[in-house]
């Protein structure tokens, strides 16, 4: 995962994953080194799906992350814990940081929205 020294606030705290709770911080992506590997959830985590890391959200949630310097969307399911840097709100697979236009930059503001809570709460 990426560093940086950004900071953030948070909209809404948004721990138990409400459909519509919003956050407000940064976000960044899964390093390749990544690929192959169990996450949090027991799944192994793969570029090429839509998912993404958050440090409170339940496994399962489906949430929207939101590039808000292009203004570019995608969701995806939280399957992983993380990112573990302070500021940062969500870490998002590769694919949807292609999508979200932030693989060169790294690191972006972003807004993440609950769009489905989870089924259960692992």
């Amino acid at each position: 995962m990426l560093a940086s020294c950004g900071s953030s606030h948070s909209v809404s705290k948004g721990t138990k994953g409400a459909r519509g709770t919003t956050q407000s911080g940064l976000g960044s992506y899964y390093a390749d080194k990544f690929n192959g590997r169990p996450t949090a959830s027991g799944s192994t985590y793969r570029p090429g799906q839509m998912t993404a890391a958050h440090n409170t959200l339940p496994f399962g949630t489906l949430i929207r992350v939101t590039n808000t310097r292009n203004g570019r969307s995608v969701d995806v399911t939280v399957t992983d814990r993380g990112p573990h840097t302070k500021g940062y709100i969500v870490d998002v697979s590769r694919r949807a940081a292609v999508q979200l236009d932030i693989i060169q930059a790294g690191v972006v503001p972003v807004q993440v929205t609950v769009i489905r809570e989870a089924a259960d709460n692992h």
